[in-house]
């Protein structure tokens, strides 16, 4: 079956993509409004996008009138924001901060999560998530119905008992990733591939 993407709708395409592109990590992203109140929201088209210097990415789909949500509004304001991993034992709060609160009303207090101050950025961090990136904006692009943010990671926080060695211990970690629907998954089974070596 071949599908072309001018020969369906935005929505169509948009349910062949999230059930294609699985499991997607999930960004768990606090900004903060011109009034200072604390916005937070999941989004599911994260991914890494340079180390060097380390740089991450999310793209937010706009509301239907085509305005910007409040997260990459905030961004493009303040010019600062921090991504959190979500994982088994805070999936429920973080689903419910995608709750369609008016701009003035903090997800975080709705959910029941507890901020605590950034060091590099003005935006606070969420106690309950074992890994925080603070970050710098670095580019808003917008892509037609969507935005996306680039931003310089400037920090790390991780839970002590997640490191070893330098690396992320993700049994430890217990990611968790956006499958299509209402639909997500925990690790499962893992295993390791060598990378292929040359030899001509």
């Amino acid at each position: 079956m071949y599908i072309q993407t001018d020969g369906q709708t935005a929505h169509d395409n948009y349910k062949l993509l999230i059930g294609s592109i699985v499991p997607r990590p999930i960004a768990f992203v606090t900004s903060v409004d011109e009034a200072g109140i604390v916005n937070a929201a999941p989004f599911s088209f994260f991914n890494i996008v340079n180390d060097d210097p380390p740089m991450v990415m999310f793209s937010c789909v706009r509301k239907a009138d085509g305005e910007m949500k409040h997260t990459p509004r905030n961004i493009a304001a303040n010019k600062e924001f921090v991504v959190h991993i979500v994982d088994e034992d805070n999936i429920a709060a973080v689903n419910h901060t995608s709750i369609n609160a008016p701009g003035g009303i903090s997800e975080l207090e709705l959910a029941g999560l507890t901020a605590v101050p950034g060091q590099a950025v003005k935006v606070p961090r969420v106690q309950e998530c074992k890994i925080a990136m603070e970050c710098r904006l670095v580019q808003l692009v917008e892509l037609g119905h969507c935005d996306m943010v680039i931003g310089e990671v400037l920090g790390f926080h991780v839970e002590d008992e997640l490191i070893h060695n330098g690396r992320i211990d993700v049994g430890k970690l217990k990611p968790v990733s956006r499958l299509a629907g209402a639909s997500y998954a925990a690790i499962g089974r893992t295993f390791e591939l060598d990378r292929p070596q040359y030899e001509p």
